[in-house]
């Protein structure tokens, strides 16, 4: 499994960590943060929060991200609710569409484990199938094929459990 699954020790892991306890402590469904605050508060430079916005809140991460630049600008981040199973199923289905690249088919299945739908277990075996080191295809069919497998494999988990 990589490393983005587990570890918490980089500065981005850090932000993305504080976001999303952000987004417990009041049980909300979004929080809205100032990209410069954030970057104050962790020392680093403004492309910095960007980066962790595109790579861990994108909505195959489960989030959707809207930013009002200005004076009195914000970045929301919203966490996409998942409800009962059958309809996580469809949600899921939704988001991953025909293709998904590896990083966010990667934020689907830790997202899966976050909200404790899959073990660790089936967190790992899910991963092991859609890597794109054992997916030895070309670009376009590469992402296609993932994203048959990983819509796949959340419906048999979900309709199972």
């Amino acid at each position: 499994m990589s490393k983005d699954l587990i570890s918490l020790n980089n500065i981005s892991d850090l932000i993305e960590r504080y976001l999303k306890q952000l987004l417990a402590e009041g049980n909300r469904e979004f929080v809205e943060v100032q990209r410069s605050d954030l970057a104050l508060r962790f020392s680093c430079v403004p492309s910095q929060i960007n980066y962790v916005l595109t790579t861990r809140f994108s909505a195959g991460h489960g989030y959707f991200v809207e930013s009002r630049r200005g004076s009195g600008g914000y970045i929301r981040i919203i966490k996409i609710p998942l409800g009962r199973k059958s309809d996580t199923v469809l949600e899921l289905c939704d988001i991953i569409g025909d293709a998904i690249s590896q990083a966010d088919a990667d934020g689907v299945i830790k997202r899966l484990l976050e909200e404790k739908f899959i073990s660790l277990r089936e967190a790992r075996v899910m991963h092991a199938a859609v890597d794109g080191n054992i997916l030895k295809l070309s670009m376009p069919v590469r992402d296609k094929l993932r994203a048959l497998l990983l819509k796949a494999m959340i419906k048999a988990i979900l309709r199972g459990g």
